[in-house]
Order: C-alpha cells, then structure tokens, then sequence
C-alpha cells in the first residue's frame, strides 16, 4: 500500500547519529516519501573529502560538539539548537524517460526553492542562490551575500538508485559564533552567515516547521501528506534521574505533559471495562507448575511485575518472559507497573538460572525483556547477551527473542546485535505527540533508530504499540508507517490497561474492529505481521509471530 503521498515527521531534538540511523533504515527498507524534521545537539559532520585541517578551527568536544563523517557531498558544516535540519527520504523520478539516474541539479534546485519560498513567507524576500554555492543566501546578489541555509545530499545506486538521504539546514535562531569562530562553514571563507532570528524575522521554531511542511507536501507530495510530530516543549526535569544521570530524585510531571500534548483527564479507574477486554485467569497445574520453576530458580517475570492480563493463557502453554537485570526500572513510565525504586546489582549467576528454566519448562522460543538500566555503563546489554548464550548452549536449537531498552541510543546496543537474537524487539509504545507523555525517558526518533540499527545488522525485528492513551486512529497509522519504513517486520498493539491511580489515565477503550482495521492496515505496509487485539501484549503469541515473519507459516 504504497503512495507518493509526503510523509513529514517533526522528532525534536535528536542528536546526529540517532537520525542517521533513522535515515539509513529509511533508505534501505522504506518505500514511501519521507521528510524527517528535527534539531541536533551541537555536532560538526563533515563529507570524506572534507579539508579538515583548514576548515576545523577547534577542538570539537572543546565547545561542547561531536564531529561525524558522513557519507555526502561537501565539507564541514554544523548542525545545533535553533537550527532547523530536514532529511527529505524520497524515491525521485529519472532524467531522462523511464530509467536511468536520477536529475540530482534538479532535486538540489528543488530543495532550495522551498526554502527561499519559507522564507519568502515569513517576510524575508532578498534570498536566492548564489551561482556555483548551493543553499540559500541572503542578499544573494550583493557583495556581502550571508548564508542561511545549507543543503548537502546523497542519492543512491544500485539497488537504492534514486533514493535519497541528509537534505538541508536552516538556521532559524541558531548560535551563529560556531560556524563563525569554530569552522570554515562548508569550506567558504569569503562569505558570513546569518539566521532568520539574526535577520529580524521574530518567528519559533514550530512556526517555520509548520510552514515548511505544508509547503514540503505541497511540492514533494503533490498537495498529499500527513504530518505529525512531537510536542514542542521538552524539559529536562521530566526525564526520570537515572535518566539524567543523577541517580534517584525528581518525579515525573505527568499532569503538566499530559495537558500539553493535549490529553484529556480520561476514564475513571473505577470505570467497568467492557466485556472484550476482561481476561480469563485459570490457574490450572500447568500455571502452577511454571510458577513451581519460577520460584526455586528465583526468576522475575514481566507476566506478574505488569501485570500482563495473559498470564494464565501463557503460563498454561508453559510460556513466560523472563525480565532479567532485575525488577526496578530506572525510568518512570506513565504506563508501566514495574517498580521504579533504585536498583541493584546485577545477579551474575542470573544467565545460569534464566537458561534453567528454558531447559525444565522445555521451551523451543524463549522471550527474554529486561528494566531499562540506565545506572550501567552500557545499560545491560552485555548482561543480556550472557542470557541469550546461556540459554542457546542450554538448550540446542532454542530460539531467543530479545525485548530491550533503547540504552539512550549508545554502541552498547552493539553488543546484543553481535549475538543475533532470533527476534529483536524494542517497543516504540505510542504515537510521537504522546512520547513526552507516556514515556519522557524515551524518543520517538531514537527508537525508529534502534530498530532500524537491529535491521541494518539483519535481525527480525519487532516493536509493539499501546493505545487508548488519547492517541488518534490516524496517529497508530502514521506509526506503522514510520516502523514498516525502517523494515519492522513484526508489530504487537494492544490496550492499555492502567494498573493504578497513580499512572496515566485511559482515554478510551478500543473496540475490536479497529484493531482489526490496524492490522489489515499495518500487514498492507509491508509489516510481515501484526498481532493487534485488546488484550495482545508485547510477548504475546511470540513465537507465531516469528514464524509469520519467517515464512514458516502464512497469514
């Protein structure tokens, strides 16, 4: 189900090589147009052929910046807060007929005649290219030109012929003195450089975001797009203290985000839940028996400590995931039951024991979650790549399916991929506008970039979705349509259920028939297979999944 339609997406704040990531799955795996908005921390990137001996006057991490080498045309520039980066994903038409390159002048001319009409909107006029530099200038024709925005591009070959990656930066109400003290800006000298802010023009960041999108789809969309986004305001103090690296603290303001990001009070948590999405407990002795192994092993399960409403059900086919590192998460989600008091240690003998288990319950596909750990260097994942050996040299031929944090975007992540899980499985839990809300530890961009490095490294992946928390029909669709383009192949959406006064409200119930409409809608992306039910959970029906994803079995 694919259409020329423009997709823009505004991620926030997102540093570099997060929406690198993102952009590689795009590229490769994605079908549809894309155009990623965003800001970056401050980072200097540079192309391979970069004279950086000339044109890098500092020490990045001196002045508080990254240096990255990419794989595009130019020297170096900089990206930071206040200025606006676009990375249009785009499959674009040939030169000539029906074949052959693409006319990548005309794409470039393309990119700067949005920007010039942006800013032709907001009041500012005397801007134009200027002869063999691309981007866009300021008094263009003049003998003091300044430049405002940048553009630097890759279009593919081969296999990716005419698709592209990177795009363009504007600068907003950007710290001018890095591109001015720090760098020789994409290798000219000659010229200065200047923001709209700089220029007079008193405008926000989300008033030109809009602008550019509606105008984005205008031109790349032929007038047919959907644009969606995170909320604007973003505040350090709303990360849990682990997350900030501070240890425990400061509670979550989730009344604040919530009215931001406009979620109603909701439903009362006395309210009666209708009749599909009540469970079945039964505790037969198959339940009890895998309790039995639980308990002399010592063994967490995600099954109690959220109370997952399929316990029984699973259970009962001697199924359990097994929540390793502990059952104190060092992030503070709105939706999450799972103790949020300061950790401790690892158990080293954890891998033995979870392996254990896999062996007594006879288990053929073991899942595998985990409590974010923000308090380790490298957020468990080595801890979770012990589990995933102990249980293969365990149990021969056994499959693994892994459920872990984002470990804030860092090369940990590298660890578990280098063990190959059978099923990597992060949760991007809900739409972008309601991240802050439901998860302000997290991102809506670094977990598309999470799952698109697992897809790049040739994993199944996987990531699940909860609604009814004030999100739109709309919203889960746009979702499935970022998670099929970075090459998701299996997708979990289930209710929310919320487990105490305490946590997020629920705004609606969903019925039935509109989880099945997401999953016909999310399957005719090209997601290989999406389990969508009111009680569905993120490890339910695991191993069907992967074997859908497989092609050992069809739909």
């Amino acid at each position: 189900m694919r259409s020329n339609s423009l997709h823009v997406r505004w991620c926030g704040q997102v540093p570099y090589r997060e929406m690198l990531a993102v952009q590689h799955g795009m590229f490769e795996f994605g079908e549809d147009q894309h155009l990623l908005l965003c800001e970056h921390p401050h980072v200097f990137t540079h192309g391979p052929n970069a004279d950086l001996a000339t044109n890098l006057r500092c020490v990045p991490s001196e002045v508080g910046a990254e240096l990255i080498e990419v794989q595009r045309g130019g020297d170096v520039t900089y990206h930071g807060p206040g200025q606006l980066v676009g990375y249009p994903i785009l499959s674009l038409p040939p030169k000539h007929g029906d074949s052959g390159p693409a006319d990548t002048r005309a794409y470039i001319h393309a990119l700067e005649q949005l920007l010039i009409d942006v800013l032709g909107e907001f009041g500012l006029v005397d801007v134009g290219r200027r002869g063999e530099y691309p981007g866009v200038w300021v008094r263009p024709n003049s003998e003091s030109p300044r430049k405002i925005a940048a553009i630097g591009v890759r279009v593919g070959r081969g296999s990716n012929e005419r698709r592209t990656m990177h795009g363009f930066a504007l600068n907003v109400s950007t710290n001018l003195e890095y591109m001015r003290n720090h760098i020789i800006p994409c290798g000219i000298s000659a010229f200065d450089v200047t923001s709209m802010i700089e220029e007079g023009i008193d405008v926000t960041m989300s008033d030109v975001v809009n602008a550019l999108g509606r105008l984005a789809i205008e031109r790349f969309g032929r007038g047919l797009g959907t644009t969606a986004g995170v909320v604007f305001t973003q505040r350090d103090e709303d990360l849990s203290a682990f997350s900030r690296g501070q240890g425990p603290g400061l509670p979550v303001r989730m009344v604040r985000r919530m009215d931001e990001a406009g979620v109603a009070e909701g439903l009362s948590i006395t309210e009666r839940k209708p009749e599909w999405i009540r469970p079945t407990v039964t505790l037969s002795s198959e339940v009890l028996a895998t309790k039995k192994t639980l308990r002399e092993l010592d063994l967490v399960t995600v099954c109690e400590e959220a109370g997952c409403p399929n316990l029984s059900e699973c259970w009962a086919d001697s199924t359990a995931t097994f929540m390793v590192l502990g059952d104190r998460c060092t992030r503070a989600c709105g939706f999450c039951l799972v103790d949020t008091r300061k950790p401790v240690a690892p158990n080293v003998d954890e891998p033995t024991r979870v392996a254990e288990a896999v062996a007594r319950m006879g288990l053929d596909f073991a899942v595998l979650t985990m409590v974010a750990r923000d308090d380790l260097a490298d957020g468990g994942m080595e801890h979770v790549a012990q589990c995933v050996r102990a249980i293969r040299d365990r149990r021969v031929g056994v499959q693994v399916e892994t459920l872990v944090s984002d470990v804030k975007g860092t090369d940990a992540l590298d660890v578990l991929l280098a063990e190959r899980p059978d099923v990597f499985n992060h949760n991007i839990e809900t739409v972008a506008r309601l991240q802050r809300v439901v998860r302000p530890s997290a991102g809506y961009a670094r977990s598309l970039s999470v799952l698109a490095r697992a897809r790049m490294s040739g994993l199944v992946t996987k990531s699940g979705l909860i609604v009814g928390m004030g999100e739109t029909v709309d919203e889960v669709k746009e979702t499935l349509v970022d998670l099929a383009a970075v090459g998701v192949q299996i997708v979990t959406i289930g209710q929310y259920l919320r487990p105490t006064s305490h946590h997020l409200p629920v705004a609606r119930w969903v019925e039935p028939e509109e989880f099945d409409e997401l999953g016909r809608f999310g399957e005719s992306l090209g997601i290989q297979h999406v389990q969508a039910s009111p009680l569905t959970r993120s490890s339910y029906h695991a191993k069907t999944a992967h074997r859908h994803a497989s092609g050992v079995v069809h739909a």
